[in-house]
């Protein structure tokens, strides 16, 4: 009876670490992928004033931008 109620604690006690480091790994988680969110919603900024850049800078638009300015002009 003695070993059986040795067993059944110490099973009681690595049922709770584990269960602690479940949460604690779920919370890691849960950190990181907030991170990683707030990382995307950065990229997402950057490749859209990239692309406004971009569209910018093309010859079609800066010479578009020139006649139109001289076009006004008269």
């Amino acid at each position: 009876m003695q070993d059986t109620q040795v067993i059944i604690v110490l099973l009681s006690i690595i049922v709770g670490l584990l269960s602690l480091v479940i949460l604690a790994l779920l919370g890691v988680l849960i950190a990181l992928l907030t991170k990683l969110r707030q990382v995307a919603k950065r990229v997402d900024t950057v490749t859209t004033n990239l692309a406004k850049a971009t569209e910018w800078l093309s010859p079609s638009k800066v010479f578009g931008e020139i006649a139109s300015l001289f076009g006004k002009s008269k």
